[in-house]
Parts: C-alpha cells; structure tokens; sequence
C-alpha cells in the first residue's frame, strides 16, 4: 500500500482584515487540496490597520469552529513566496481573483513565481458572485466612517474592527 502525499496550497496575503471574500476562496481551496495555509505576508514598508499578530489571531479565531479547521493552518512568513511554498512542501499558490482587473497584476506575479520554481502551480480562483464587490480596503473604508459590515467578514473580525472604529455598528 502506498502512502498519499497530502496536497497543501498556499494562499498568500496580507488579509487586514480578513473578508468572507478570503473565506470563500479558502472553502474552495479546500476542495482541491488537503490542506491549505493561509499565510499572511509580513511586509514593513505597507501601513497595516492590523499587526501580523492580530490578524493571525483574528483569522485562527474565524475558522475555530469551522468544519475543516485542522485542514487550514495560519502562519505568517517574509521573504519570497515559492521559498516558504518549498520550506512548507505546497504544490501551489492560490490566488483570488474579483475582476479582470486583478488579472494583470496576478498573471505577473504568477509568471515570475513560475519562474524562480517550476515546482510549484499557480491556481486562480474567482471570488463567488456574492462576494466580489467586497476587499479589505472597501472594508476599512466603511468600518471608519461607521457603517456596518455585517455578513461582509467573519464575527471575530467585525468585533475587532469595533476596537479600531468605535462608530462602526
């Protein structure tokens, strides 16, 4: 009898905060691979509204009573991405896409990634319908000047986005 090897993907970001978004893209990541790391980028020279350790706190706290919770695994990581795929043994990058205006971007990331490691896919995922208006930064954006995001982010989130912008409802 063989072993099988697990099938672990990487999903990169910065996730300040965490959307339903990035939790619609993890679900389905979900069904194609075994497991799937959510893996926040620590990146110095981009203002957070969140510490690393917040969000990694906020989105372990979002999936702690998810049905497939010991299937995503949160970290953090810096450095290039196709070395921290290699280090955790990914067979792919995923990323979620809202609109063909991510395309450029992704596709480039995407080419340069393929370039630096042939080991290592990249996969796109588009968002659900009902999530594709929704991105961290409309989220901030709402949330300071008081208005409700509600069934927008995880409950954990929300709450904690209360302690940055008291008028949110």
């Amino acid at each position: 009898m063989t072993d099988k090897k697990e099938r672990i993907a990487i999903y990169p970001g910065s996730f300040d905060p965490l959307t339903n978004g990035h939790v619609d893209i993890i679900e389905r990541g979900l069904k194609i691979f075994d497991k799937v790391i959510v893996a926040i980028l620590f990146n110095p020279s981009k203002k957070a509204l969140f510490s690393v350790e917040e969000r990694l706190a906020m989105i372990k706290e979002s999936f702690a009573t998810h049905k497939n919770q010991e299937n995503i695994i949160v970290e953090s990581f810096d450095g290039l991405l196709v070395d921290y795929a290699k280090i955790k043994d990914a067979v792919a990058i995923i990323r979620g896409m809202r609109a063909i205006s991510d395309f450029e971007s992704e596709f480039q990331m995407a080419l340069m990634n393929r370039k630096l490691s042939r080991d290592v896919q990249t996969i796109f995922l588009m968002t659900g319908l009902r999530w594709i208006f929704i991105s961290s930064s409309i989220i901030k954006e709402v949330a300071r000047f008081g208005g409700d995001i509600s069934g927008m982010a995880p409950n954990p989130i929300k709450c904690k986005m209360k302690e940055k912008f008291p008028l949110l409802k």
